[in-house]
């Protein structure tokens, strides 16, 4: 089993910042991909930021040049800096890792989520 654990969210006013950290631990072979996902009350949970075991990244248009995505180098912490915050940003943010677990099955696994909460 792998588990994700999330930290770093909370209450900012508009135009702050907040860094959203997520670990992977478990029977980890390798991972595939990390994300970032949020989801706002009434809405469907949409990719904000991914990067591939490559080191490919990715950002969801409403967030290019203010969210910046990165992990450290074992590849088992994600981390979302989070710039320029905005209200519509308020959601509750989840991790997201697809990972080849040490059965050499792949599945995708989800943090518990971490709100985020913009003030105007």
């Amino acid at each position: 089993q792998v588990q994700l654990v999330e930290s770093g969210g909370g209450l900012v006013q508009a135009g702050g910042s907040l860094r959203l950290s997520c670990t992977a631990s478990g029977s980890i072979a390798s991972i595939n991909f990390m994300g970032w996902f949020r989801q706002a009350p009434g809405k469907q949970r949409d990719l904000v930021a991914g990067i591939t075991s490559g080191g490919g990244t990715n950002y969801a248009d409403s967030v290019k040049g203010r969210f910046f995505i990165s992990r450290n180098s074992a590849k088992t912490t994600l981390y979302l800096q989070m710039n320029s915050l905005k209200p519509e940003d308020t959601a509750v943010y989840y991790c997201h890792v697809n990972a080849r677990v040490v059965s050499a099955s792949t599945y995708d696994y989800w943090g518990q989520g971490t709100q985020v909460t913009v003030s105007s």
